[in-house]
């Protein structure tokens, strides 16, 4: 696999714990097979800590550190965008600045593709704790072949969004990244699936994601709701998905999202959306 070259996109903002951050890289650094680059969208002004910890990382690795800067804060989609056209490789590894990949990650994702070079997007599954890895709070398990995944993609959003690996050449066919409040993700891969692109997971869990209860109040309110129905609009728009399902989504979306209390919500996702 060491022939297979790849990048790390990733993208920090001001709120970024330091510690998290230096495990979230060191977890990409010490992949067992080491990326080329890694490219880190500095998202608007950060911290003292966050800019003396990415020269360290700067400084100890000047050829693999690939820094891209916006003066202003722009969000996770337009900076992915940034980052991405940034990128020198082909095959892209998407993490996060605050969770933790497994060691052989990227190892298993290049040996996928280079027996299934067909595929757009490979994903995995990942592993939810709360602050410790050890303390886990569930699983996100989402299907594994590309037939499952689109209809998969009708309900819910069938990607791993920090545990994927593209092409980057098929991101750029379907648009890039885009702005879309909380779903820039399920947008994007919306946008692949109607371009006919391939897509698949990996049985593994990949990625240890951090949790805790302000995710499941980031998954609610007015203006999550929004954004979630718009995007089951532009699926029915799109062909997608029929009115019954498109329906089916929009209400199920309203009394999780809007009707139901912060930790009601919670449970439900503990209990019925992991595993």
């Amino acid at each position: 696999m060491n022939d297979m070259k790849y990048s790390v996109l990733m993208s920090v903002y001001f709120k970024e714990s330091p510690e998290n951050f230096r495990v979230a890289m060191d977890s990409m650094l010490n992949q067992t097979v080491m990326p080329d680059e890694i490219v880190l969208v500095e998202d608007g002004s950060l911290t003292d800590e966050l800019y003396a910890l990415i020269d360290e990382y700067k400084s100890k690795y000047p050829d693999i550190m690939h820094i891209v800067v916006n003066k202003n804060n722009l969000g996770l989609g337009l900076s992915l965008k940034k980052g991405l056209n940034a990128c020198k490789n082909e095959l892209v590894a998407r993490m996060d600045t605050d969770d933790i990949s497994v060691p052989d990650r990227c190892e298993k994702q290049l040996e996928y593709f280079r027996a299934n070079p067909d595929t757009s997007v490979l994903g995995g599954q990942i592993q939810e704790f709360i602050n410790t890895v050890d303390n886990v709070a569930g699983r996100r398990i989402v299907p594994e072949t590309d037939s499952e995944l689109k209809e998969y993609m009708k309900k819910r959003c069938p990607l791993n969004h920090v545990a994927v690996m593209f092409k980057k050449s098929d991101i750029k066919k379907a648009g890039n990244y885009k702005k879309w409040f909380w779903n820039e993700d399920y947008y994007l891969w919306i946008r692949l699936a109607l371009k006919g692109c391939k897509f698949a997971n990996l049985p593994d869990v990949l990625v240890n994601v951090r949790v805790g209860e302000e995710m499941y109040q980031r998954r609610g309110g007015m203006r999550y709701f929004r954004s979630e129905a718009k995007l089951q609009k532009y699926m029915l728009d799109s062909g997608l998905t029929d009115f019954r399902r498109y329906a089916v989504n929009v209400a199920e979306r309203l009394i999780l999202q809007v009707l139901m209390p912060n930790k009601v919500r919670g449970f439900i996702f503990r209990t019925l959306a992991r595993k």
